[in-house]
C-alpha cells in the first residue's frame, strides 16, 4: 500500500468510528486517515484533501451520507478531480437501502455492524 493513501470515514458514532479507523489502520498501516463526524464536514474535508477512498455513514446530522456522496461527486467532477470510491456504511441492508445508496453515487455497500471479513475483502478489492 502507497504511504499516499488518504482514507476518509465520514461517522457520527465515536464507537463505530474508532473500530473503523482500528480495522482500517490494520489493514493500511500506512494510509493517511482522515475523520468526520457529519456529512457537510466529510464534503469539506475532500474538498480539502482529495481521500481516495471515503467510508460514508448514510444516517448523519447536518448532511447525510447520499447528499455528501452527490456533493463529492459533483464537486470532482466539476473540478477535474479523480473520484474517490465512496463506500456507503449503515445499519440498513435492504436491497433498497443498497439501491439508494447506488444512485447517490456510492461505489459499494458495507452493513453495520462491521463484517471484518467483508472490510478486508473490500479494501483488498479496491487497493490491488
Amino acid at each position: 500500500m502507497s504511504e499516499s493513501l488518504k482514507i476518509l470515514i465520514v461517522e457520527d458514532v465515536m464507537l463505530n468510528m474508532m473500530l473503523i479507523k482500528k480495522l482500517v489502520r490494520v489493514h493500511c498501516p500506512d494510509a493517511t486517515i482522515l475523520e468526520a463526524t457529519d456529512g457537510q464536514q466529510g464534503v469539506n474535508i475532500f474538498i480539502e484533501q482529495q481521500p481516495d477512498i471515503i467510508f460514508m455513514d448514510i444516517h448523519m446530522p447536518v448532511l447525510d451520507g447520499y447528499l455528501a456522496t452527490q456533493s463529492i461527486r459533483s464537486f470532482a467532477e466539476e473540478n477535474a478531480l479523480k473520484q474517490p470510491i465512496v463506500v456507503a456504511l449503515t445499519a440498513g441492508t435492504t436491497k433498497l437501502d443498497q439501491k439508494k445508496a447506488n444512485e447517490a453515487g456510492m461505489d459499494d455497500f458495507l452493513a453495520k455492524p462491521l463484517d471484518i471479513s467483508l472490510l478486508k475483502q473490500l479494501l483488498d478489492r479496491y487497493l490491488s
